[in-house]
C-alpha cells in the first residue's frame, strides 16, 4: 500500500510569514558604537586611570580625577546621579554612576 500524499505547505491559504533581512536588525547606531568603543581601547590611560575598577559601584577614583557637573537620569528604578570627572594626569573624561539599584553601574570611560 502506498503512503497518503504529503500536504503541499504552500495550498493551505494562509498569507506567507513576512521575513525580516537581518541587515535590518541592527541599530543605526550600533557601528556608531562599535567605532567608539574601538576608539576609547586604543586610549592610553595613565596607571592610575588604568586601576580605576569600571561597571562596580563604590569603587574607588583615584586622587588626581577632578570633579564636573552632576545630572540626574531616569532608570528602571528612578532617579540615579550621574557625575563627570576628568584626569588630570592624563586627560581622560570619567562618569561615575550612582546607581543604588544596579551594582554594575559606577565608573566608565567617556572619552578624552
Amino acid at each position: 500500500m502506498a503512503p497518503p500524499p504529503r500536504a503541499d505547505p504552500s495550498s493551505d491559504n494562509r498569507p506567507p510569514t513576512p521575513t525580516i533581512p537581518l541587515n535590518n536588525l541592527k541599530s543605526p547606531h550600533m557601528t556608531e558604537d562599535l567605532n567608539r568603543q574601538n576608539e576609547l581601547k586604543k586610549m592610553e590611560l595613565c596607571d592610575s586611570c588604568a586601576g580605576i575598577q569600571r561597571n562596580w559601584r563604590k569603587a574607588p577614583g583615584h586622587p588626581e580625577l577632578v570633579q564636573g557637573d552632576n545630572r540626574h537620569e531616569t532608570r528602571r528604578r528612578g532617579l540615579v546621579a550621574i557625575t563627570s570627572y576628568r584626569c588630570d594626569r592624563c586627560g581622560t573624561a570619567w562618569e561615575y554612576e550612582n546607581d543604588k539599584g544596579n551594582q554594575q553601574a559606577g565608573w566608565s570611560v567617556v572619552g578624552r
